[in-house]
């Protein structure tokens, strides 16, 4: 019995040199074949991993912006003041009065305009940004608890005076709205304080509020300034 080798070996010398050689040349080809798909496998797992790389790059790059985005684009915290905290200081402007407090039902007719406190109706308005005037009854009620009401003509106050305004404005017992007709561009006005200014970035203003936001001298301090009316325009 002859063996594959046997069979393709040749008495002719240089006939069986070629028969080696084609042989020789077989298994190089399939080594080079090999050799070719093991490059090409390890290229791919080296693409793949750069691919992956890339994309969770670009991915925590994506993560990081969107905080860095989320803390330059979130509002400023609103302003806080100690409630209370008269110190009697003298705010240029600021005008006082003396007004009644009772409770009525109907318009009332008041001495200050925008009014600084004087008889009002039963309900008080919620505090916060509203787009429309208010009732002028249930906004004095809420000073009467100790907020602070700041109204503005639109006439003669445009968006960014408004912006100006919303930035002094503590989180609760304030008010913004719009009050047309006035005799001063902008008016801040407390329980039988008023103050009255051309300009929505005055520094009074905040000194206002410093001065008598949630005052222990109101009618009715600590008493609430939500759950009652939320008016038109409300923000």
């Amino acid at each position: 019995m002859t063996s594959p080798s046997d069979k393709r070996a040749s008495g002719n010398p240089a006939k069986q040199a070629q028969i080696e050689l084609t042989v020789k040349q077989q298994r190089e080809q399939k080594r080079q074949e090999k050799l070719a798909e093991y490059q090409k496998q390890v290229a791919r797992r080296k693409r793949g991993k750069l691919v992956w790389w890339v994309v969770g790059s670009v991915a925590s790059l994506a993560v990081i912006g969107l905080v860095v985005a989320s803390f330059a684009l979130a509002p400023a915290p609103a302003p806080s003041y100690e409630a209370g905290n008269a110190t009697g200081q003298e705010i240029s402007g600021v005008q006082t009065f003396e007004n009644r407090s009772d409770h009525v039902q109907g318009t009332v007719t008041y001495e200050q305009n925008p009014p600084a406190g004087g008889p009002h109706n039963p309900y008080w308005l919620n505090c916060g940004v509203y787009t429309e005037p208010q009732v002028n009854e249930n906004a004095v009620h809420s000073m009467e608890h100790g907020a602070i009401w700041v109204t503005y003509d639109p006439a003669r106050v445009g968006e960014a005076g408004v912006d100006a305004l919303k930035a002094v404005l503590p989180s609760s017992y304030a008010i913004l709205s719009p009050y047309p007709d006035m005799d001063t561009p902008v008016a801040v006005s407390g329980w039988n304080n008023q103050l009255k200014v051309d300009d929505p970035t005055d520094p009074r203003i905040q000194e206002f509020f410093t001065e008598f936001w949630r005052s222990q001298n109101v009618p009715e301090p600590n008493a609430a300034c939500s759950g009652a009316i939320d008016g038109p325009g409300k923000a």
